[in-house]
């Protein structure tokens, strides 16, 4: 039976670990655009596609959250530093999912953008939480977390606002099949209870910062 310390992940094992996430997230969205522009995603290769892409990043941004107890939990330190990887993954099929949605769905019509945008709630809560994960993924390097000192931690605690309003725009989007957005909703509402502590402090300080002005 192997030792702990010889399952600790090191650091000559993030090499590969990381390469192993990049295979497993760029291969499948390769693959599927594949498809879909060979006309082999089904009747309705639009849909397929919002819905591999939209539920693709929702899984990697739960996926990101998780980096954290999982380190805690299993004692592997090392995983934090997956967990930029994981979210950048999450944007990418979040910019695929709304760059889709606007070149197939839409077909470039602005007007209707801004029409759906303000008619559908789902839609509106979608490009709040799209908007939310670009400005993360922007401000996800080194220069950006030297360059804004501690408003960097304020900035990306908003990723827990964006996973809430990723589950309710998977919820609002579906007609009828709910019991998939559900269980995703069931997923980020354990995971945000595990990081309740936090989320408290971080509410009594946005409390006090407004009672402040």
């Amino acid at each position: 039976m192997a030792s702990p310390s010889a399952l600790k992940l090191k650091p000559n094992h993030l090499f590969w670990v990381k390469l192993i996430i990049h295979i497993a997230a760029l291969a499948p969205l390769c693959w599927t655009y594949y498809q879909a522009f060979t006309d082999n995603l089904g009747g309705d290769p639009v849909t397929a596609l919002l819905h591999f892409t939209g539920l693709g990043a929702f899984k990697l941004l739960i996926l990101s959250l998780l980096i954290t107890p999982l380190a805690r939990v299993l004692k592997q330190g090392l995983l934090i530093r997956l967990r930029r990887l994981i979210g950048l993954y999450s944007f990418t099929y979040a910019f695929a999912h709304f760059a889709s949605y606007i070149l197939f769905d839409l077909q470039l019509d602005w007007s209707l953008l801004l029409s759906e945008i303000i008619k559908r709630p789902y839609i509106t809560v979608g490009l709040i939480a799209w908007l939310i994960l670009l400005a993360l993924t922007l401000t996800s390097t080194k220069k950006a977390q030297r360059y804004l000192g501690k408003k960097w931690q304020s900035l990306h605690n908003w990723v827990y606002i964006a996973v809430i309003l990723v589950s309710v725009h998977f919820l609002w989007s579906v007609k009828s099949a709910i019991l998939e957005p559900l269980i995703y909703m069931l997923i980020t509402t354990l995971l945000l209870l595990y990081r309740r502590e936090k989320l408290k402090r971080l509410f009594k300080k946005s409390l006090n910062n407004t009672q402040k002005r």
